[in-house]
């Protein structure tokens, strides 16, 4: 485990625009997304948006929230959605 995760017992889904990932749980969901992507880290503009359930469509930062399982996001902020489309393009 590195020093940047949050301790976590599990890893969690998370659904990132149509697709599955397994992350870490109890963790900020920046620090999730580079689980998946090592490119990303802290930057200044990591705006998200995303549902939990069948809840309706939200507007968060990345870097203050922690991702739950079942979480899907809709949209990511230009700078994180660039350092995770490796993440996307090789995903089955």
């Amino acid at each position: 485990m590195s020093d940047l995760y949050e301790p976590y017992d599990k890893l969690i889904s998370i659904e990132v625009l149509g697709r599955r990932f397994e992350v870490p749980e109890n963790n900020l969901l920046l620090r999730q997304l580079a689980f998946v992507a090592s490119d990303i880290a802290w930057g200044r503009y990591c705006e998200i948006h995303y549902c939990q359930k069948d809840g309706p469509e939200l507007a968060a930062l990345s870097c203050r929230i922690k991702g739950v399982e079942g979480m899907r996001i809709t949209k990511l902020a230009p700078e994180v959605r660039y350092n995770f489309s490796e993440a996307l393009a090789a995903k089955d």
